[in-house]
């Protein structure tokens, strides 16, 4: 158990201001109202004293008592209880089993002499049914065996209104509406004495103790049960809260929330109703009375009253934080909002919330601490000034005051222990990355981030180069200047970039490639210049850096151009013609950046065309002679010549030609003859310089693409022609030309071919040929005769429909008009339509020659 200052224990009424020297008299009860303290003695006195409360700075206070009056009531015995009604301005005296109403100021009894006789004790509902102010209801132990009864007492008469019968005789009792709570001989129970209705709670025994029943609130009573325990108990009959452990000779409780006052023999006990946990105790000997009155403690000896005073709520709960009692304070923190105003209670918890998630921060408790940081709204800036400089130094941030903690920085914190100041700084990198995008980061984003950029750089965290990508408010001057101090370059040039300033960050990083700084954090930061050129804006800064970014590399440095956005190269922001200027001293860069202007971009433009199969050919030169013959390998820039000399029509041919001539590249002459359509020049190449005849035909093929059919067999011909012609080599063109027959009978004209064939030839060798010819001649005939018949069965129908028309009878009058001039008819002259539609043959014919007329039909 761990103490707690909840009360001070101060005099109310010195023994001498009561009773001067008359040793034998004893207080016997106490009753307070205001500050009118009543105190009742053996010897039949009852004194009437004034309290004068006086605060101390520390939150207590003392009291100072003033003797008014005494009055002796008359009788030998002692007053037993004392009960205030200031409604009624009386005081309710139990005295010789008797209640007599007395006044509160004079003390004298009420003209009327009203009291309620046979009463062994008695209790007020503070909870009253009936509703009338000017009365009060008041429950007594009856004399009688066994009985409870119920008086409304007005100012100066009193009125039994129930009586109801218990099981055993009760020893003490407390009320609540309908409600009677009562401590029998063997138990407690609820009684709604409405009703008759009862409610059996637990079993005790009164030989052995003292019971004591005490209304806590409205419905609920606090109990003194079995084995040192202070029960609760709703008029339910159930228990909402968790009992507290008090002495097994506890002779009075009380309650002053959140705490649960007992009195023993020795001691004063103080437990919290919010985690029953006994926090306070106070040495008291000989007391025998214990009360509150709303909201004062009173507990007196036989000789004295005293008074428990509170100390603040406030005051208690930072004297736990200052213990580091942080889940207590926070218990007794959330309990004292019944007693404060909303408002200022929000306030005060927050705050109380923020301490304790410095105290768990100090204790490395993050999760905790965390916890309490997010539900007390602290300002995160209270957080990162514990670490030095992290704020920015424009940053107008002062703590709050007074402190939320008691430590300058970080290292008094962590008093110098490195692995303590790395886990603190883990936990605000992980903290501020997660509210910087809440509600928490508004109005302060700027110091957020900056702090997170410093911890990140300082850590070599790889979050460093996610923060500074996205979206972010650090401070440029700050931040720059933490960055170089770590070396941190390549995170300093995305920090320019994001404040726009490309052209510093660009340098930065053209400098970590040259060496003059280091930087390691990107292996291929020149490849990430060459593609953040690629896509910026700024055109000037592109062509800055065009030259540094193609002495590196050629071919990725010419990326810069070629991979630029479409929408971008459209606007003409870098004209090929610039381009190509800057790119005359970088042979492959050109040839890139040629090769994306005519086949990326698909511009029309001879120039271009021409000045790439030029450059292909001078490389296809320059690396000696290649493919001349038959299946010979082709180098990748041979292919791409070909490929361009076949594809394009923009590219100068005689100019090309000329180039080529006796350059051992008999393929690409061919494909140039072709595109001049010296076909039979091209063929020639094909067949009698490279021997390729699959080249030939694919030559064939190529030249009559989206041609008409008869263009494509006139070049199959022609290679025929070639293949049966006088040369050397007459064998392998002879075969060449059965293949050539036998595969592509489909492109040769028949009637013609066999007048080219040498008579020598078998009808076995070509069989192949003959048979596609054959099924090609009856499929054609075939196909025509299908088409003739669908012809002459389409001119039937429309005979039929003619005829039809021509049968039917026209009804003509002068009453009918002509539907275009909306004329009568003047003799039996008409065109009719298929819709029936009769119309003058002269409108009829203006139709014809004014296409824009109204027509009444589609066909005449």
């Amino acid at each position: 158990m761990m103490s707690t200052k909840a009360f001070t224990l101060v005099s109310a009424v010195e023994r001498e201001l009561l009773m001067g020297d008359r040793e034998r008299v004893n207080i016997d009860c106490v009753e307070c109202c205001g500050r009118n303290l009543y105190v009742g003695t053996s010897d039949c006195f009852i004194h009437h004293f004034l309290l004068e409360e006086n605060a101390l700075p520390a939150g207590t206070a003392t009291f100072t008592a003033t003797k008014q009056l005494h009055r002796h009531l008359g009788f030998k015995k002692a007053v037993n209880e004392l009960r205030a009604a200031s409604a009624l301005n009386r005081l309710l005296v139990l005295c010789d089993n008797s209640i007599t109403l007395i006044n509160m100021l004079s003390l004298e009894p009420v003209p009327s002499g009203a009291r309620i006789k046979g009463a062994m004790a008695f209790a007020l509902n503070e909870n009253p049914v009936s509703g009338d102010p000017f009365c009060v209801e008041v429950c007594i132990i009856s004399v009688k065996r066994r009985t409870i009864q119920v008086f409304m007492v007005y100012e100066d008469r009193v009125q039994i209104v129930r009586e109801v019968s218990t099981p055993e005789q009760p020893l003490a009792v407390a009320v609540d509406g309908h409600f009677l709570c009562l401590a029998l001989t063997t138990q407690y129970i609820i009684l709604n004495y409405s009703t008759g209705v009862a409610q059996d709670l637990f079993p005790y025994c009164s030989e052995e103790k003292r019971p004591i029943v005490k209304r806590i609130g409205r419905q609920e009573f606090l109990l003194a049960g079995p084995g040192g325990l202070g029960m609760f108990a709703t008029v339910a009959g159930i228990s909402q809260r968790a009992p507290v452990h008090w002495s097994e000779n506890v002779v009075g409780a009380a309650v002053c929330f959140p705490y649960v006052i007992a009195l023993d023999e020795e001691f004063i006990t103080v437990h919290s109703m919010l985690d029953q946990q006994q926090k306070q105790t106070l040495p008291f000997k000989e007391g025998h009375i214990l009360q509150d009155f709303e909201g004062r403690v009173i507990v007196a000896t036989s000789k004295g009253v005293y008074i428990l005073v509170p100390l603040p709520l406030e005051k208690q709960i930072q004297d736990l934080l200052a213990s580091r009692r942080v889940e207590e304070a926070l218990i007794l923190a959330k309990g004292a909002r019944r007693n404060i105003p909303k408002e200022k209670f929000q306030v005060m918890y927050r705050r109380i919330l923020q301490q304790a998630g410095f105290i768990q921060f100090a204790q490395l408790q993050f999760l905790e601490a965390k916890e309490l940081f997010r539900s007390g709204q602290l300002d995160v800036r209270e957080l990162i000034s514990l670490y030095p400089f992290l704020l920015p130094t424009s940053s107008s941030f002062t703590r709050s005051h007074p402190p939320l903690h008691e430590y300058a920085d970080l290292n008094q914190l962590t008093q110098g222990d490195q692995e303590k100041m790395a886990k603190c700084k883990r936990f605000l990198m992980s903290y501020l990355n997660e509210v910087r995008s809440t509600e928490v980061a508004n109005g302060y984003k700027e110091d957020i981030d900056t702090a997170l950029l410093k911890l990140y750089a300082e850590a070599d965290h790889d979050s460093l180069l996610d923060l500074l990508v996205t979206e972010n408010f650090c401070l440029l001057t700050d931040s720059a200047a933490w960055l170089e101090k770590h070396k941190k370059y390549f995170a300093l040039g995305l920090l320019y970039h994001y404040n726009n300033q490309d052209a510093a960050a660009v340098q930065l990083w053209v400098n970590i490639v040259n060496g003059d700084i280091q930087d390691s954090t990107r292996s291929d930061l020149y490849e990430y210049i060459v593609d953040f050129l690629t896509y910026s804006l700024d055109r000037e800064l592109v062509w800055k850096y065009a030259d540094w970014v193609l002495q590196k590399s050629e071919e990725i440095g010419v990326q810069v151009f070629t991979k630029r956005p479409l929408t971008e190269q459209e606007k003409d922001s870098f004209n090929p013609e610039d381009v190509i200027t800057c790119l005359k001293k970088y042979p492959k860069a050109l040839v890139k950046y040629l090769e994306h202007l005519v086949v990326d971009r698909n511009l029309q433009k001879e120039e271009y065309h021409t000045r790439l199969a030029l450059l292909y050919l001078d490389e296809v030169l320059r690396q000696g002679p290649g493919a001349s013959g038959k299946g010979a390998e082709v180098t990748e820039t041979q292919a791409k010549l070909r490929h361009l000399l076949q594809k394009s029509d923009l590219y100068r041919v005689h100019f090309l030609l000329d180039r080529i001539q006796g350059a051992g590249l008999p393929m690409e002459s061919a494909i140039l003859h072709g595109k001049l359509e010296e076909h039979e020049k091209a063929l020639r190449i094909l067949v009698h310089e490279l021997r390729d005849f699959s080249a030939a035909e694919d030559y064939c093929l190529w030249r009559s693409e989206g041609r008409d059919p008869p263009y494509r067999q006139r070049l199959f011909h022609t290679l025929l022609a070639i293949y049966l012609g006088p040369g050397p080599s007459a064998h392998e063109l002879t075969v060449a030309a059965v293949d050539l027959l036998n595969h592509r009978a489909a492109e040769f004209d028949a009637a013609q071919v066999l007048q080219l064939l040498p008579g020598s030839w078998s009808v076995q060798l070509l069989c192949p040929f003959l048979m596609g010819a054959m099924r090609d001649s009856v499929h054609t005939r075939r196909t025509t005769q299908v088409a003739l018949g669908l012809a002459k069965s389409e001119n039937l129908i429309y005979k039929y429909d003619k005829m039809k028309l021509k049968g039917r009878s026209v009804l003509l009058s002068d009453k009918k008009l002509c539907q275009m001039c909306q004329n009568p008819f003047c003799e039996p002259v008409f065109v009719r339509y298929p819709n029936g539609g009769l119309v003058h043959t002269h409108c009829a014919a203006g139709r014809h020659t004014n296409p824009s007329s109204p027509s009444p039909g589609a066909r005449t």
